[in-house]
């Protein structure tokens, strides 16, 4: 038996949160990062620093800078605690998910770095090798290079990567460019946060969200562009409902959801019903709440709309093949509404 699949080593043990659900909650993070918007460091003006394409004011996933023409840098760093037990696993997914911010912005992952916290004096570090080797598999079935990287000494642990990449400037997929009409498509089903979390407090595994974790978002961005979709996201963190929050309000539009379109991973409503829901989802929901017409839909549907997922998929403002169209944009409510359940 390997350390990596050594039952007696619960590596989400060690972690007060779990994966994107440990995010510092919407509301706070906004408090804090407002009016620090981007500035040139020569200036001190936003204003001068046209080559800037996308930095903190736009809330997109990644940081975007003309490099020259129109090639497009793109910048982003992803880390965060155990989602599973498998060290091996917890690399492939932590690496997915800070590759997807890329594919998120409609770019193309050319290096990373990797960030590593690690207890050393608690646990084995042959286990972080394993964390490591499944962030190399990912990247690199993902055609990125993984070139060094950066680790501390510390009580609990994190994994993830720093992560550059291209793409076409006048092409990006941003999160401000949704418009009135266009339907709403979502590439991967919900429900990572519950069943996370159920397997944190239980050790049960939950093989179909590992695969859903560790797979790619290329292909869908890749269709997403061919398409001419403007305006994208992942669903990470702040759960389908936050991020469509942040969308809906950067694009002035408003968002009504088809609930019965959501798809959602095996046992993740019995997860939810059973009491597994992360307090990154509850505040989740309690950040939407005062811009949210829950229509009929009850509390526990409302959280798993919430639900902090881990390496989600991608919400599009538009319809590719093979993913679940999950409702529409239409013109903003004059309440300040930007999603309205169905």
């Amino acid at each position: 038996m390997t350390l990596a699949a050594d039952p007696s080593i619960r590596l989400t043990s060690f972690a007060r949160g779990g994966g994107c659900a440990c995010k510092v909650p919407p509301g706070e993070l906004e408090q804090v990062v407002a009016g620090l918007g981007a500035l040139d460091m020569a200036s001190g003006s936003a204003a001068d620093a046209p080559e800037l394409l996308r930095g903190l004011d736009g809330g997109d996933d990644a940081a975007a800078v003309r490099l020259d023409g129109d090639v497009a840098i793109l910048a982003t760093a992803d880390f965060f605690t155990p989602v599973v037990d498998d060290a091996y696993d917890w690399g492939r997914i932590a690496a997915a998910n800070a590759l997807s911010d890329i594919y998120a912005m409609g770019g193309r992952p050319l290096v990373a770095i990797n960030l590593l916290a690690w207890p050393r004096d608690v646990l084995p570090f042959e286990l972080a090798r394993e964390v490591l080797r499944g962030g190399l598999d990912v990247a690199h079935a993902a055609g990125c290079h993984v070139a060094g990287g950066h680790s501390i000494d510390d009580q609990e642990p994190k994994y993830g990567m720093a992560v550059t990449g291209i793409a076409e400037a006048g092409r990006l997929l941003r999160n401000d460019a949704a418009s009135s009409g266009s339907p709403l498509s979502l590439t991967k089903p919900l429900g990572v946060g519950v069943l996370n979390n159920r397997h944190k407090v239980t050790g049960e595994t939950f093989p179909e969200a590992v695969e859903s974790m560790t797979a790619l978002n290329r292909d869908a961005a890749q269709a997403a562009l061919a398409a001419g979709i403007r305006a994208a996201t992942d669903v990470t963190g702040f759960g389908l409902l936050g991020h469509l929050n942040k969308m809906a309000r950067a694009s002035g539009v408003t968002a009504v959801i088809d609930t019965a379109a959501v798809p959602y991973l095996a046992g993740a409503r019995e997860s939810a019903q059973d009491g597994f829901i992360p307090g990154g989802s509850r505040r989740n929901h309690e950040w939407v709440h005062p811009h949210l017409d829950p229509g009929s839909c009850d509390d526990i549907e409302q959280l798993l709309l919430a639900d902090a997922q881990t390496s989600g998929g991608l919400l599009l403002a538009g319809e590719i093949r093979g993913a679940p169209l999950i409702g529409e944009f239409v013109p903003a409510r004059s309440d300040g509404v930007t999603i309205v359940l169905r």
